[in-house]
Protein backbone atom coordinates (compact mmCIF):
# COMPACT_ATOMS: atom_id res chain seq x y z
CA UNK A 1 0.00 0.00 0.00
CA UNK A 2 1.57 3.78 -0.57
CA UNK A 3 2.74 5.57 2.21
CA UNK A 4 1.01 8.23 1.13
CA UNK A 5 -2.47 6.27 1.51
CA UNK A 6 -1.66 5.09 4.79
CA UNK A 7 -0.81 8.16 6.10
CA UNK A 8 -4.00 9.91 4.74
CA UNK A 9 -6.14 7.05 6.11
CA UNK A 10 -3.87 7.56 9.62
CA UNK A 11 -4.39 10.98 9.49
CA UNK A 12 -8.32 10.48 9.02
CA UNK A 13 -9.32 8.41 11.75
CA UNK A 14 -7.67 10.40 13.91
CA UNK A 15 -9.72 13.37 14.55
CA UNK A 16 -13.31 13.63 16.13
CA UNK A 17 -15.63 15.89 15.31
CA UNK A 18 -15.00 19.24 16.47
CA UNK A 19 -17.36 22.60 16.56
CA UNK A 20 -15.88 25.36 14.22
CA UNK A 21 -14.83 28.49 15.02
CA UNK A 22 -14.67 31.48 12.81
CA UNK A 23 -11.44 32.44 11.25
CA UNK A 24 -9.60 35.28 12.11
CA UNK A 25 -11.16 35.15 15.41
CA UNK A 26 -10.72 35.58 19.19
CA UNK A 27 -14.05 34.32 20.03
CA UNK A 28 -16.06 31.65 18.71
CA UNK A 29 -18.78 33.32 16.54
CA UNK A 30 -18.65 34.49 12.56
CA UNK A 31 -18.38 38.19 12.35
CA UNK A 32 -21.38 39.75 12.52
CA UNK A 33 -22.74 41.46 9.88
CA UNK A 34 -22.07 45.57 10.22
CA UNK A 35 -23.06 48.89 7.92
CA UNK A 36 -20.16 47.59 5.92
CA UNK A 37 -21.57 44.52 4.24
CA UNK A 38 -25.48 45.51 5.00
CA UNK A 39 -25.06 49.08 3.36
CA UNK A 40 -21.49 49.50 1.56
CA UNK A 41 -21.19 48.54 -2.01
CA UNK A 42 -17.91 48.00 -4.27
CA UNK A 43 -15.58 47.25 -1.49
CA UNK A 44 -16.29 50.62 0.36
CA UNK A 45 -16.42 50.68 4.25
CA UNK A 46 -18.58 51.32 6.97
CA UNK A 47 -16.85 54.87 8.73
CA UNK A 48 -18.37 55.63 12.61
CA UNK A 49 -16.48 58.97 12.50
CA UNK A 50 -18.69 60.18 8.97
CA UNK A 51 -21.47 57.92 9.78
CA UNK A 52 -21.25 56.47 5.59
CA UNK A 53 -19.80 54.18 3.53
CA UNK A 54 -16.08 55.60 2.82
CA UNK A 55 -13.53 54.28 -0.22
CA UNK A 56 -11.25 52.35 1.85
CA UNK A 57 -8.05 53.84 -0.17
CA UNK A 58 -8.67 57.63 0.68
CA UNK A 59 -9.70 57.07 4.33
CA UNK A 60 -9.27 57.85 7.69
CA UNK A 61 -9.67 54.01 8.51
CA UNK A 62 -6.79 52.51 10.67
CA UNK A 63 -5.75 48.97 9.64
CA UNK A 64 -7.25 47.09 12.15
CA UNK A 65 -10.70 47.98 10.92
CA UNK A 66 -9.58 47.87 7.27
CA UNK A 67 -8.62 44.36 8.68
CA UNK A 68 -12.01 43.35 10.10
CA UNK A 69 -13.92 45.16 6.71
CA UNK A 70 -11.86 42.37 4.99
CA UNK A 71 -12.38 39.96 7.15
CA UNK A 72 -16.34 40.28 7.22
CA UNK A 73 -15.87 41.13 3.36
CA UNK A 74 -14.25 37.35 2.95
CA UNK A 75 -17.28 36.00 5.13
CA UNK A 76 -19.84 37.08 3.23
CA UNK A 77 -18.49 36.04 0.21
CA UNK A 78 -17.81 39.40 -1.25
CA UNK A 79 -14.48 38.47 -2.04
CA UNK A 80 -13.18 41.36 -4.91
CA UNK A 81 -14.67 43.52 -2.42
CA UNK A 82 -12.74 42.20 -0.01
CA UNK A 83 -9.22 42.54 -2.23
CA UNK A 84 -10.26 46.22 -2.67
CA UNK A 85 -10.14 46.48 1.06
CA UNK A 86 -6.39 45.08 1.07
CA UNK A 87 -5.37 46.83 -1.30
CA UNK A 88 -6.03 50.08 0.72
CA UNK A 89 -3.86 47.94 3.59
CA UNK A 90 -0.79 50.04 4.27
CA UNK A 91 1.70 47.09 5.10
CA UNK A 92 1.36 44.93 2.12
CA UNK A 93 3.81 42.70 3.45
CA UNK A 94 2.10 42.33 6.75
CA UNK A 95 1.36 38.49 7.46
CA UNK A 96 -1.97 38.86 7.83
CA UNK A 97 -2.72 40.72 4.72
CA UNK A 98 -0.69 38.22 3.12
CA UNK A 99 -3.38 35.67 4.72
CA UNK A 100 -6.28 36.81 3.34
CA UNK A 101 -4.73 38.09 -0.39
CA UNK A 102 -4.43 34.12 -0.48
CA UNK A 103 -7.90 33.19 0.82
CA UNK A 104 -9.50 35.63 -1.73
CA UNK A 105 -7.28 34.31 -4.16
CA UNK A 106 -8.14 31.08 -3.35
CA UNK A 107 -12.01 30.78 -3.25
CA UNK A 108 -11.94 32.29 -6.21
CA UNK A 109 -10.43 29.71 -7.85
CA UNK A 110 -6.59 30.48 -8.74
CA UNK A 111 -4.91 27.78 -5.87
CA UNK A 112 -1.57 28.69 -7.08
CA UNK A 113 -1.69 32.57 -6.02
CA UNK A 114 -3.29 31.64 -2.78
CA UNK A 115 -0.87 28.84 -1.78
CA UNK A 116 2.25 31.67 -3.33
CA UNK A 117 0.86 34.43 -0.69
CA UNK A 118 0.30 31.80 2.29
CA UNK A 119 3.85 31.17 1.94
CA UNK A 120 4.48 34.53 1.82
CA UNK A 121 2.74 35.27 5.15
CA UNK A 122 4.48 32.29 6.49
CA UNK A 123 7.92 33.35 6.03
CA UNK A 124 6.95 36.82 7.50
CA UNK A 125 5.18 35.06 10.55
CA UNK A 126 5.90 31.08 10.73
CA UNK A 127 3.37 31.20 14.04
CA UNK A 128 0.37 32.68 11.59
CA UNK A 129 -1.88 29.56 12.23
CA UNK A 130 -4.67 30.91 10.15
CA UNK A 131 -2.28 30.90 6.72
CA UNK A 132 -1.37 27.22 8.03
CA UNK A 133 -4.79 26.00 8.55
CA UNK A 134 -6.11 27.96 4.68
CA UNK A 135 -2.91 26.35 3.77
CA UNK A 136 -3.56 23.06 4.78
CA UNK A 137 -6.99 23.27 3.72
CA UNK A 138 -5.75 24.58 -0.03
CA UNK A 139 -3.95 21.44 0.06
CA UNK A 140 -7.11 19.31 0.90
CA UNK A 141 -8.46 21.04 -2.33
CA UNK A 142 -5.67 20.00 -4.39
CA UNK A 143 -6.04 16.20 -3.32
CA UNK A 144 -3.09 16.48 -0.95
CA UNK A 145 -3.90 15.00 2.60
CA UNK A 146 0.00 14.16 3.02
CA UNK A 147 0.40 18.33 3.23
CA UNK A 148 -2.54 19.12 5.31
CA UNK A 149 -1.49 17.25 7.80
CA UNK A 150 1.70 18.95 8.07
CA UNK A 151 0.68 22.23 8.67
CA UNK A 152 -2.03 20.50 11.33
CA UNK A 153 0.63 19.38 13.08
CA UNK A 154 2.38 22.30 12.47
CA UNK A 155 -0.19 24.43 14.11
CA UNK A 156 -0.75 21.96 17.28
CA UNK A 157 3.37 22.34 17.70
CA UNK A 158 3.39 26.03 17.74
CA UNK A 159 0.40 26.02 20.42
CA UNK A 160 -2.45 26.02 18.24
CA UNK A 161 -4.82 23.10 19.55
CA UNK A 162 -8.07 23.96 20.35
CA UNK A 163 -8.25 26.93 18.25
CA UNK A 164 -10.48 27.30 15.00
CA UNK A 165 -6.98 26.76 12.47
CA UNK A 166 -6.86 23.43 14.24
CA UNK A 167 -10.09 22.73 14.61
CA UNK A 168 -11.13 23.79 11.38
CA UNK A 169 -8.21 21.97 8.98
CA UNK A 170 -8.84 19.04 11.17
CA UNK A 171 -12.41 18.56 10.34
CA UNK A 172 -11.71 19.57 6.93
CA UNK A 173 -9.41 16.59 6.66
CA UNK A 174 -11.59 14.26 8.25
CA UNK A 175 -14.44 15.41 6.37
CA UNK A 176 -13.08 16.86 2.81
CA UNK A 177 -14.52 19.89 3.04
CA UNK A 178 -13.12 23.12 3.22
CA UNK A 179 -14.24 26.32 4.81
CA UNK A 180 -14.85 29.30 2.78
CA UNK A 181 -14.36 32.15 5.51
Amino acid sequence: MNIKVVLSCVALASFAPAPLLAAGSDNNDPPQPTQTTKECKKGKVWSDKKKRCVNPENSELNSDTLYDAVRELAYAGRLQDAQRVLKAMPDQNEDRVLTYWGFTHRNMGDLASGMSFYEKALNANPDNLLARSYKGQAHIEAGDLVLARAELLEIRERGGEGTWPEVSLATAIRTGVTYNF
